[in-house]
């Protein structure tokens, strides 16, 4: 496949990629099934940016051309698949007065350079393979659903939706349903959080939390900082907002603060995003000393710090550490928490726990976006909560996870070749795995779907390069069973690897990490 770019012309180089993949792809020079370099690869060849290839290509997707898939790259559709889209989309329209061709509108002209990038791959497919029955994957960080309290749920639904209840529908407060914060604040101070209802916004999920304060706090080119691998949803939302993101290693005990202190001597954030407890995707938990140093830093620089805490209620050993907004006395946390690891991820609900100014200026942004969470949500949540289900649930289905946990870790020590090893957290969903050396995590996705089995590379957890010999891997949605087969199916993916030739290596017992606290 050969392509001629022309820095000289005006059109963007990811539109002439595409313009001329295009060319050839309809010439039939590309025939159906035909397999594009990857990205990075493509990249390499033309002397560009990986993004400007990642960009081309799905505006080829966009166009109905091609289809990607991770772990399987991007192929030539069919020519059904084609020609339908041509149909779609190339038709000539002729005006009744002037007779004069009306082309289809160009789209991706008319979109701002925050658009440009937005554009998370990785996220979108593993949402994708949520209705995926045909695999095993380890990908998605969601609660099983067969441990979803549904009957209780039905019950308290059919009270709420019922006639002359026509408040439960209704426009609601964008802080938020009013007995709902009163329930959190309850729940927050049994945790140390000292809060009251008029500091708490209720959310659609937290991810929601994170684009308010994007908004709220960021310009582009201002700095953010965060640990490094990280929660690959919040890398999306501080890229798409321009943000210069500022990335801090991490170790055993967490957030380097050695590290923060040398960039906070050189920089000045906005904020510092952090998930202290059972941290995505490492598992790993910020030692309390290290918390009593990021709040010093936070104090000493003035910076506000994002704690993000989906997970502290998912312990498999001892009750997790205090959160950082817990120990802070000086109102600089901000404090994200959701239903969606813990109950219902489909409800999306979550909250955010700020100073009221702030929080006053984040309702604001949340007017602009949708005026509020669902009303009828907040009802059945708060009843489900007022009626003590979630603290009945949560002993449950720490039970179940860490009886999940505990199969991947013994499904691993089972079928691992030499050289992978991995992380035991002590709460949340997440195994980190280390693959054996020299292997990639994307040569990996590939020879793990032809065995349908997938899992988050270690990439899509850094903001610009690393984690290439990384893997994620999820054990909250499947059965000790299920676990087993699809461990052994990724570890016989890992072995035929590293008996290929260019590796040069055979395989022998398994190395394990001791669990992360």
């Amino acid at each position: 496949m050969k392509l001629n770019l022309d820095r000289s012309l005006k059109t963007p180089l990811y539109l002439q990629i595409r313009s001329q993949i295009r060319q050839l792809i309809l010439t039939n020079e590309l025939p159906c099934g035909y397999q594009l370099p990857p990205e990075r690869k493509l990249a390499t060849l033309l002397g560009v940016n990986r993004t400007t290839v990642v960009n081309a290509y799905h505006e080829l997707v966009a166009d109905g051309l091609i289809q990607s898939h991770v772990g399987k790259g991007s192929t030539v559709n069919s020519l059904q698949t084609i020609q339908h889209s041509l149909e779609g989309s190339s038709k000539t329209i002729y005006s009744e007065e002037q007779r004069v061709p009306i082309q289809p509108i160009s789209w991706q002209n008319f979109y701002t350079s925050q658009s440009e990038r937005m554009h998370n791959p990785v996220l979108a497919s593993i949402l994708d393979e949520i209705g995926s029955e045909d695999q095993i994957s380890f990908a998605l960080g969601s609660p099983a659903g067969e441990f979803y309290p549904l009957k209780e749920l039905n019950e308290i639904s059919q009270v709420i939706i019922r006639p002359g209840n026509w408040k439960a529908f209704e426009y609601a407060s964008t802080i938020g349903h009013y007995p709902l914060r009163q329930y959190l604040e309850t729940w927050l101070n049994r945790q140390g959080i000292d809060t009251q209802p008029q500091e708490i916004l209720i959310t659609s999920g937290s991810q929601q939390g994170l684009d308010l304060l994007t908004k709220v706090f960021i310009e582009p080119g201002d700095y953010v900082v965060m640990e490094e691998p990280s929660f690959l949803g919040a890398i999306g939302v501080f890229k798409s907002s321009g943000a210069h993101i500022l990335t801090v290693p991490m170790d055993e005990e967490g957030l380097r603060t050695d590290v923060l202190e040398q960039i906070l001597s050189r920089h000045r954030p906005k904020f510092i995003y952090s998930l202290p407890t059972f941290q995505n995707p490492t598992g790993i938990t910020m030692s309390l000393e290290r918390r009593h140093q990021l709040l010093k830093l936070a104090y000493q620089f003035h910076i506000p710090i994002v704690e993000d805490d989906p997970y502290s209620e998912l312990y498999y050993e001892n009750k997790s550490l205090p959160s950082l907004k817990s120990l802070d006395m000086h109102e600089h946390v901000i404090y994200l928490g959701t239903f969606s690891k813990i109950l219902f991820p489909g409800l999306r609900l979550g909250w955010c726990v700020a100073p009221s100014p702030l929080l006053e200026q984040l309702s604001l942004a949340k007017q602009h976006i949708d005026l509020h969470t669902s009303t009828t949500t907040q009802w059945i949540m708060t009843e489900f909560c007022n009626q003590g289900l979630l603290d009945k649930h949560l002993p449950l289905v720490r039970g179940h996870y860490k009886h999940q946990r505990d199969a991947m870790v013994a499904a691993l020590e089972e079928f691992a070749p030499e050289g992978l090893s991995w992380t035991i957290p002590a709460g949340g969903y997440y195994l980190w795995c280390e693959l054996p050396r020299e292997m990639k995590a994307t040569a990996l996705l590939t020879k793990a779907a032809e065995k349908k089995v997938a899992f988050v590379p270690g990439s899509a957890f850094y903001v610009n390069s690393g984690g290439r010999s990384w893997i994620r891997l999820c054990f909250s949605r499947h059965s000790a069973l299920t676990i087993r087969e699809g461990i052994s199916r990724l570890c016989g993916a890992i072995t035929e690897l590293l008996n290929q030739p260019h590796l040069g290596r055979k395989t022998q017992q398994p190395r394990f990490s001791e669990p992360l606290v």
